[in-house]
């Protein structure tokens, strides 16, 4: 006697496909015109782009870049941060965060996270503030906005610089306005899997600094004014034409495809009500769009779920399983276990469940449906 097979359709965690699938006509178009100009690297697209993107974050300028991480060190570089100097976020971030400080020569200094959102806990931001702190970078963490008004508040008070880490938040609002007009800068990654991604790696600063952006535009291209003509040493970090086409064509759908990611979320919200699941939290600061790059719940016994999910088809991740107070690359700091309790509490319990704009809401009830079945059937699992 044969065995049973499973006859379920796998749900993954992100799917780029049905976009471009999508948008491949404009996207084609575009492509076809970048080659027909012949502007692969910076050139009228590229600017076209960037000023496409500063009106859509109500930003003066932008730069585009090579990635996020370059986005985030390029800013700091701008802002003066360097050697001897610290600079403030959270450890519950992906470690380019952290990544673009120590590349300015900074030492990076932790503040724990609220255990409710997952976002700078900001009552304990000002007891890590010394006399060598230059800046702080908020970091909205899954697409929902950092409290950037008490940031700012206290940045003041203090003399500090601001930069946004908004990898995450593409076209999140904070009482009305987007997350990136808020700080001396923002940054934006344009990552494929990004609520704005490219077709590869990307990035972009935005401020309403007139020098903070042409200091990103002399670090991003060699130091150069003019050409060979270099001011200082920079890096090759530019933005490519061929990504900000594509870019200019997907930022006309961001908007509608953040608000598809805010509906799946309600469903699943609902759907998570009354069980053991713990799912998202909206921060009490917060008045304004939460764009869910991501949909992060915390249940116990994560990996076991994960394990379970994935004999279903149903595929997860983990954002992010090891405090970057505990990475091994930055041990030379002397952070230990216990310095940050709740992110290392968090950091066993979290799992991010699908989300994508065009997430279906069947397959929504669905995972939610396995997850609290696992929930109910093996409560309190290790």
């Amino acid at each position: 006697m044969s065995g049973t097979k499973n006859t379920f359709e796998k749900i993954p965690f992100v799917d780029l496909k049905s976009q471009h699938s999508f948008l491949s006509a404009e996207i084609e178009a575009a492509i076809t015109q970048v080659l027909a100009e012949g502007g692969f690297t910076l050139g009228d697209t590229v600017k076209t782009f960037e000023d496409e993107f500063a009106a859509f974050c109500d930003t003066r300028f932008a730069a585009g870049v090579g990635s996020g991480t370059d986005a985030l060190h390029f800013a700091l570089r701008a802002l003066g941060v360097g050697p001897g100097d610290e600079v403030i976020t959270v450890p519950n971030t992906f470690i380019a965060t952290v990544e673009a400080i120590v590349m300015s020569g900074a030492r990076p200094v932790f503040v724990d996270i609220d255990e409710d959102t997952y976002l700078m806990d900001t009552s304990k931001l000002e007891g890590a503030i010394t006399k060598k702190t230059k800046a702080i970078i908020p970091v909205h963490l899954y697409g929902q906005p950092a409290d950037m008004v008490e940031v700012m508040r206290i940045a003041a008070k203090h003399g500090l610089k601001v930069v946004e880490d908004a990898c995450q938040a593409h076209g999140a609002r904070l009482r009305g306005s987007r997350v990136g007009c808020f700080g001396d800068a923002a940054c934006f990654s344009f990552y494929p899997s990004k609520n704005l991604g490219g077709i590869g790696d990307g990035g972009i600063v935005v401020t309403n600094d007139e020098a903070i952006q042409g200091r990103v535009m002399l670090l991003r291209n060699h130091g150069q004014v003019d050409k060979y003509s270099h001011v200082e040493p920079g890096f090759c970090s530019r933005l490519h034409g061929v990504q900000a086409a594509v870019l200019s064509v997907k930022l006309k759908y961001l908007d509608r495809w953040n608000k598809a990611r805010r509906y799946n979320a309600r469903i699943y919200d609902c759907l998570f009500r009354d069980s053991a699941v713990v799912p998202p939290v909206r921060a009490s600061h917060h008045s304004g769009d939460h764009v869910y790059h991501l949909y992060v719940v915390r249940v116990d016994g994560r990996n076991k779920l994960r394990a379970y999910l994935s004999g279903q088809g149903i595929e997860t991740g983990i954002h992010y399983p090891v405090p970057l107070h505990l990475q091994p690359s930055l041990k030379g700091y002397g952070y230990k276990k216990g310095d940050f309790p709740v992110t290392e509490k968090v950091a066993e319990e979290i799992v991010s469940l699908p989300m994508f704009p065009e997430l279906k809401e069947s397959d929504i009830e669905r995972v939610a449906h396995e997850v609290i079945g696992f929930s109910l059937k093996y409560p309190k699992v290790a």
